[in-house]
């Protein structure tokens, strides 16, 4: 048993279905992730495997087909999956956003309609609010949606969708004319189904392509163009519209815990390969291991993984518990992923030249680390968010 991220007081339950996802990933994820990778391919059987052991509805109450567990649970899963290849977290992650926003804020025959396909994987959440330009002002959304009897048409272009052409179902944070004075209070999000593909899916609903990135491959990134597309008003989650900025943020705070359980993966693989590269490699007589320069590096990598995953534990227990987490939810996000981004380079560093090389699996995380500097707000946006909450807890008492 690995002596570091280890959470304490887990169930039985819990501990079993850790222990059975970490045999998949050693068995299913990592052996095959490079290859998948560097072909940019879809990892359909990994995803097939998912699904068998009923990852998609991990959160979804038992009375809708789901396990039921914990938004704990579900971090802790995330940070075994992203362990082996963060893509593969990737596909999961929006799914639980917008399975997460219909459980809390879906009508009832939303609920009864959607959770049940969404535990079994038939159904495929994607999770749409950044815009092209549009950055971290989400008040600042063009999209709109304007109301046309029983329906609506939308017209404008959404970014940066995760599983935008693998998903079947989208919540979309549109802009409706709700006469608010308030921007904010004007968006709505639309639950919008459609096929899987590219191209136009839907009429007036275009998915034109996947993007080519950096790193994160595998998952499929793209836009989502609305020309003229109708929908019913019965597609506004909860049923209300003007509502959408507050639901979003519940879910982004969710978001939140997972991109820090994401970055807790691929800090402990990333020190996984570095601790065992360093004792097998030998300069001047000995493993580089024990070579104080070396041995301090892994001091400080494990110490990071350390404090990341306790912080992306608390986070997840306020969530569960019904507190309000934004500050610990962005304090999670905001470190764990500044240290993985710290961490992989430390590893890279430890490799040397064979780091650089793509047949070396520490090439891939270089890559995909910094990804979580900016997924679900950037660092500025967290450390925003974190001071915000800590002068409204710490005011001064006039």
């Amino acid at each position: 048993m690995a002596r570091l991220a280890q959470t304490a007081d887990l169930t039985d339950v819990q501990q079993e279905i850790l222990a059975t996802v970490r045999t998949f990933v050693d068995k299913e994820i990592i052996p095959h992730a490079q290859e998948l990778e560097h072909a940019d391919a879809y990892p359909q059987e990994i995803v097939d495997g998912l699904k068998e052991l009923g990852i998609f509805g991990l959160t979804i109450p038992e009375e809708f087909g789901g396990l039921g567990e914990s938004l704990l649970t579900y971090a802790l899963v995330v940070e075994e999956i992203a362990r082996g290849w963060m893509s593969v977290s990737g596909v999961i992650n929006t799914h639980f956003i917008v399975a997460y926003m219909v459980m809390q804020h879906g009508t009832p025959e939303q609920k009864e309609r959607l959770l049940p396909r969404m535990a079994t994987g038939e159904v495929r959440g994607a999770f749409s609010m950044s815009e092209p330009g549009l950055g971290s002002d989400v008040a600042g959304i063009r999209t709109r949606a304007r109301r046309d009897g029983d329906s609506y048409v939308v017209d404008g272009a959404k970014m940066w969708l995760t599983n935008g052409g693998s998903s079947t179902l989208v919540a979309a944070l549109v802009r409706t004319d709700e006469g608010a004075e308030k921007a904010h209070q004007n968006l709505t999000t639309f639950l919008v189904e459609k096929p899987a593909g590219f191209g136009e899916v839907l009429p007036g609903l275009t998915i034109p392509g996947k993007i080519d990135k950096m790193g994160y491959k595998g998952v499929d990134t793209t836009e989502l163009v609305f020309d003229g597309f109708r929908i019913g008003a019965d597609a506004v989650l909860g049923g209300q519209p003007g509502r959408g900025f507050a639901q979003m943020m519940d879910g982004v705070e969710v978001g939140r815990v997972n991109v820090a359980a994401r970055a807790c993966g691929i800090s402990i693989r990333a020190f996984e390969l570095a601790v065992a590269y360093a004792q097998q490699r030998e300069t001047f007589g000995k493993p580089i291991a024990q070579h104080q320069a070396i041995a301090f590096q892994l001091a400080e990598m494990a110490t990071k993984v350390e404090a990341a995953h306790l912080m992306m534990v608390n986070a997840a227990k306020l969530k569960d518990a019904g507190a309000r987490n934004d500050v610990e939810a962005g304090m999670a996000k905001l470190l764990a992923s500044e240290y993985c981004a710290e961490v992989t380079t430390q590893a890279f560093r430890i490799h040397g030249g064979y780091g650089y090389s793509k047949e070396y699996e520490i090439e891939r995380l270089m890559r995909e680390a910094p990804f979580l500097l900016i997924g679900e707000g950037t660092s500025e946006i967290q450390k925003t968010i974190i001071s915000r909450g800590l002068l409204k807890e710490y005011g001064l008492k006039r």
